[in-house]
């Protein structure tokens, strides 16, 4: 615990944010804010606002301020990160929070100050960066200070990176816009093209989580969903597969996967060795997808794990890296 404030660290994904203090989670709320159109005044941000997604009347904008892990409205995630930092540290705080933030490792210098001032201006002491497969290694426990290397495969709401992370730094990352909700929208295409019904995405999301699949699965597992017909209009029923689903999201997947072999094929051949020794860690929302680590183990034949907290690590290595600071420093961005 910090003498003069708290400080915590700050996952500002394109789906959650996660904020963790002292290397615990004590926040994680939708990246979503209500907006009154008329008056451009928030109504509603996180849980609440995410339960408005596709039934909000047109005098009421849902939007995720983040997309595909950079900021994309700056006003309004700057409101939304102050609304969290008073939630997690409370309205008539005496000391402003240290805070560091993670940002995806393509993200553009420009990307990433936007993220450092909005920190800033949302009422923080000092704000600094780190980025996401650094922050999920660190609070995965992975020895992240030893000369060996440690594989990070971290999937995502809005991009997948991975990155081989030795000696407190990243050795060679990749990073590509493609995650959940790439997924979530290749189930919504699919379920248009081949049953004719216009689903949400949050329909699409719930038939990820309850029969998604990675791989084949041995048994069939199925779904009843409730659409809009394309040609009429009208309400209809129809009954998704998890066969459906593997062949909706496979283009995706090896897409996701792809980010993995990029990253191996750059390797050096010693810190290749490690990463084939210690296995691949997945981490971020994607990686509970069932047969996640299956697939990315026979595609690139690596062992491949998921951590213990795959949606919180992020969060939870940005903490403690702001605990040794001075140690991450030299391998954080600089804005």
């Amino acid at each position: 615990m910090a003498l003069l404030g708290k400080d915590i660290g700050i996952d500002l994904g394109t789906v959650n944010v996660l904020v963790s203090e002292g290397g615990d989670v004590v926040l994680h709320e939708p990246c979503v804010v209500a907006i009154r159109v008329d008056e451009q005044k928030i109504v509603s941000i996180g849980q609440e606002a995410r339960e408005m997604f596709g039934r909000s009347p047109e005098s009421i904008e849902v939007m995720r301020p983040i997309q595909d892990g950079v900021i994309a409205d700056y006003e309004v995630t700057e409101r939304m990160l102050h609304y969290f930092l008073t939630k997690v540290c409370g309205p008539m705080r005496l000391f402003k929070p240290r805070v560091m933030l993670s940002v995806p490792y393509g993200a553009t210098s420009v990307e990433s100050r936007a993220v450092h001032e909005a920190a800033k201006e949302a009422g923080s002491r000092e704000a600094y960066l780190i980025h996401e497969p650094l922050a999920a290694a660190i609070g995965s426990g992975l020895p992240v200070g030893t000369p060996a290397g440690n594989m990070v495969l971290d999937i995502g709401g809005g991009a997948t990176e991975s990155a081989i992370v030795a000696l407190n730094g990243i050795v060679i990352a990749h990073s590509a816009r493609v995650g959940g909700m790439t997924l979530d929208q290749a189930i919504v295409t699919y379920v248009r093209k081949k049953y004719g019904i216009v689903i949400g995405e949050m329909t699409a999301e719930e038939i990820k989580i309850r029969i998604g699949s990675a791989v084949t699965l041995d048994e069939k597992l199925a779904v009843e969903i409730q659409g809009r017909d394309h040609v009429t209009g009208l309400p209809r029923d129809a009954i998704v597969t998890s066969e459906d689903v593997f062949e909706a999201i496979e283009e995706p997947l090896e897409s996701i996967v792809s980010v993995a072999k990029a990253v191996l094929e750059k390797t050096p051949p010693e810190l290749a060795s490690d990463a084939i020794d210690r296995g691949i860690v997945l981490c971020g929302g994607g990686a509970y997808l069932r047969g996640m680590e299956q697939r990315v183990s026979e595609s690139i034949g690596v062992p491949a794990y998921i951590t213990d907290n795959p949606i919180g690590c992020v969060s939870v290595g940005a903490s403690r890296a702001l605990e040794m600071y001075e140690i991450m420093r030299p391998h954080l961005p600089r804005v």
